[in-house]
């Protein structure tokens, strides 16, 4: 059994590597760094070859990072709201992964490899912004070319411990199998109830797009928050009108200047309206009562037909003294 494992790594170490990478890459929870690492031990073995196994890890990465970047271009905020609803880790998706690649822009795709939920989200918004193709596979390159080098090179420093630890695996042949399949199974059940955590955190009551537009109609002039980020509104340029534009992490700035006697509606265009629900509850921690999510965001206030704005934002800092939305009765967009 070890001799026929080891036979394995040593003659198709390479096409291993790069079908794990390239697996992973597309999303899909395979060990790909453990894989890297392995790989790094067994070039400084000279049992595989340091140089093809960087160049087809890179590889694989360029093709996934390339076909999401196409994706992304193709049908923009559509493929990142799929995404974010069957990530694994959709709080990072949802309110950290817009925000560091607004911080660090198109430069991100260094590093994202490194960061988790960026590696994923970040080759199609770039897309969807139309970075240009050459920029992008720079930058995807470069990007592969760190995380393999980190990778493979981890094997390699670490050459001695890991052969004792593959020689022990070897050793109990199927046994390890079994345990690195549990292992696995284990990863990808925890995120499971991660994401089930986060979602529960989630519940609370939400207000639907046709009570938001009596409340409007009615004169109960509620404050209305968008609380995307400036990359998803710059992608999705409409806006309920008057809404506020109070990003996530902006929010805490804005305190001081909501009103508590009047009701808060929080909006977004995320699954779940999860950075809404999380705003909404930053919101009631800090003692403001009457605050709900809208249920289905813009894209269900959209949906029913009611108007929106797409001029030019207002300044940012600008107090919500105004915020009755001026509709008439008749449903249509503006």
């Amino acid at each position: 059994m070890g001799v026929h494992v080891a036979d394995l790594l040593q003659h198709y170490g390479v096409l291993i590597v790069f079908a794990v990478v390239l697996i992973d890459q597309f999303g899909i929870p395979v060990p790909a760094v453990p894989v890297l690492i392995a790989g790094g031990t067994l070039a400084a073995a000279g049992k595989a070859s340091l140089p093809a196994l960087f160049a087809v890890t890179v590889l694989a990465c360029v093709i996934a990072d390339g076909a999401w970047f196409a994706i992304g271009r193709r049908f923009g905020m559509r493929v990142l709201k799929t995404l974010c609803r069957i990530a694994l880790e959709p709080d990072s998706c949802v309110s950290q992964t817009q925000s560091r690649f607004e911080r660090w822009g198109v430069n991100s795709l260094v590093v994202s490899k490194f960061i988790p939920g960026l590696a994923i989200i970040a080759p199609p918004l770039a897309g969807a912004l139309h970075v240009g193709w050459v920029r992008f596979i720079s930058l995807s390159v470069a990007g592969a070319s760190l995380w393999a080098a980190v990778c493979l090179g981890a094997g390699i420093a670490f050459r001695t411990e890991i052969e004792r630890l593959v020689s022990h695996l070897v050793r109990i042949g199927g046994v390890a199998v079994t345990a690195l399949a549990a292992g696995l199974a284990l990863y990808v059940a925890y995120k499971w109830v991660q994401r089930r955590r986060f979602l529960a955190q989630l519940r609370m009551a939400r207000i639907s797009v046709d009570e938001l537009y009596d409340l409007v109609t009615n004169g109960k002039e509620p404050v209305i928050l968008d609380v995307r980020t400036h990359t998803a509104r710059g992608l999705e340029p409409r806006w309920i009108p008057t809404a506020i534009h109070a990003p996530v992490e902006e929010i805490a700035k804005r305190l001081e200047n909501l009103p508590r006697d009047r009701e808060i509606i929080v909006y977004c265009t995320c699954p779940n309206e999860a950075s809404a629900a999380l705003v909404a509850k930053q919101l009631m921690r800090h003692g403001f009562k009457r605050v709900r999510p809208l249920h289905g965001g813009l894209d269900a206030w959209v949906k029913a037909g009611y108007a929106v704005h797409s001029q030019p934002e207002p300044a940012p800092d600008a107090a919500p003294r105004d915020t009755a939305i001026r509709l008439s009765a008749s449903r249509g967009p503006s």
